[in-house]
């Protein structure tokens, strides 16, 4: 059968292949996405060891096959792809091929042999895969991840400033409790997303072109007066990457590792908001913004679901499945290599795709719903008990020993009026007239505490 996004086996590559973010991934995580940083690294030691004086057998590149090497890179395209995919059908070498392509296409161009004996020179093919993985993910990161991640950690900010008056009620263990307001709760997500976000930015991202074992060997038998180690380190240096000095044929993975269990943690703590966002919904704080066009159920017709929130849960368990395996297979490799490495980290999409369909389906809830203030003021209003806490502390305050025993005795499994409230307030001695009138006038809507100003921190300034 032939391959279409109907026919696919990943829902990836099928059902979702058109949403934004998987489109934009493709171009860096698919496997022409790979053979094209392939190529960008071959190109680049090509031309950085043709800029070395201590190379006197590879002059200088000339202008017009410098300007074909750009050429390459530049207008790299599918069908470039494909054509190395053809000579890997017949080298079954995927990285070899990448090698004799470039050669027939610097041949074309007019490259002598002189130059072209110097593609792919002192490498092993993990020297070209490990800077080919090391510059995807690094791009992934910083042109989709942080920009999806961005836009939620954005609109999460706005939110909580725009809602931070909007007092609701609490609950801990799914029973009520102390009131906070709804921007407050958005904020603390602003702030766990943001923390991790940060954190994943941090990760250095390490790269290596030291060999067969690391050792060097096939580049000191040829120069041995080179000062390998300080060249491969610039070369590396080149791409914003940090040089892995110590490792065997494989770059270690390490960074791999810690980058996966960064996005592993964002994903969890979205998981978090869009579980707390469909109880918020099944609860009635939010409503859906309605659209005509949707059907929520197959039979029954009032039927509006949280769709984008369970579909973001979903996606986030099939991603930190992929990313938990991962980050444990990676750092492990037999003695100096062996090749489940390579076959793991081409499925390395699959947990970044479904973390991005993720982030995208998560965004489409959030600007799909909008609070049902009159549903979160009913509730609040109905809870007077939950005042139980601001009149046992004031009295507390005044060295009255059992105020906490006489709320729990007024109040437990008890829904208690306001009235009620008021006659006890009125009975307490020990406390000064000022405090007891200002008891008197507290609401559930008004004990807030500083929610307000934590969903209006400068910590919850947009970048």
């Amino acid at each position: 059968m032939e391959l279409h996004n109907i026919t696919a086996l990943s829902p990836i590559d099928g059902r979702y292949s058109q949403k934004s973010s998987i489109s934009d991934l493709r171009g860096y995580m698919s496997e022409f996405g790979l053979i094209k940083y392939r190529v960008i690294i071959e190109i680049a030691w090509l031309k950085y060891l043709s800029e070395l004086d201590s190379i006197p057998h590879l002059d200088k590149l000339s202008k017009e096959i410098d300007n074909s090497l750009s050429d390459l890179v530049h207008n790299f395209s599918p069908n470039d792809a494909l054509e190395v995919k053809n000579i890997e059908a017949e080298t079954n070498h995927d990285v070899k091929a990448v090698e004799y392509y470039l050669a027939k296409k610097l041949s074309t161009a007019g490259a002598n042999n002189k130059v072209l004996s110097f593609i792919h020179f002192a490498c092993t093919s993990e020297d070209i895969n490990n800077l080919s993985y090391a510059l995807m993910l690094k791009d992934v990161r910083s042109n989709l991840l942080e920009g999806w991640l961005t836009s939620l950690i954005t609109k999460l900010s706005h939110l909580s400033r725009k809602y931070s008056k909007i007092a609701m009620l609490s609950r801990t263990h799914g029973q009520a409790a102390t009131p906070t307001t709804l921007g407050k709760e958005l904020s603390v997500y602003h702030i766990r997303l943001k923390n991790q976000l940060d954190r994943l930015l941090a990760i250095n991202i390490y790269g290596k072109m030291n060999g067969a074992v690391g050792n060097y060997n096939a580049h000191v038998i040829a120069y041995p007066d080179v000062n390998w180690t300080n060249e491969t380190k610039q070369f590396i240096e080149n791409f914003d990457l940090t040089q892995s000095t110590h490792t065997t044929q494989i770059e270690s993975h390490d960074w791999i590792s810690e980058y996966m269990q960064s996005l592993m943690r964002l994903n969890t703590v979205i998981i978090d908001l869009c579980q707390d966002m469909w109880s918020y919904i099944s609860l009635g704080y939010f409503k859906s913004i309605i659209n005509n066009k949707e059907v929520g159920s197959s039979t029954m017709p009032h039927k509006v679901n949280p769709i984008d929130f369970e579909n973001a849960e979903g996606n986030l368990g099939v991603a930190n499945a992929n990313l938990g395996f991962l980050s444990n297979k990676l750092p492990q490799s037999r003695w100096q290599r062996d090749l489940t490495d390579s076959t793991c980290l081409r499925s390395s999409a699959i947990g970044i795709g479904h973390s991005l369909l993720a982030i995208e389906s998560c965004l489409n809830g959030i600007n799909k719903v909008e609070p049902d203030i009159k549903k979160i003021s009913s509730d609040l209003a109905k809870n007077y008990e939950l005042l139980a806490e601001p009149i046992q502390t004031v009295m507390r305050k005044y060295g009255i020993s059992d105020a906490y025993d006489q709320l729990k005795n007024l109040t437990r499994g008890k829904q208690i009026t306001k009235e009620d409230l008021k006659v006890f307030i009125s009975s307490i001695d020990g406390i000064p007239e000022d405090d007891k009138n200002m008891l008197l006038l507290l609401s559930p809507e008004d004990y807030v505490g500083l929610a307000i100003d934590l969903a209006n921190s400068d910590n919850l300034k947009d970048k």
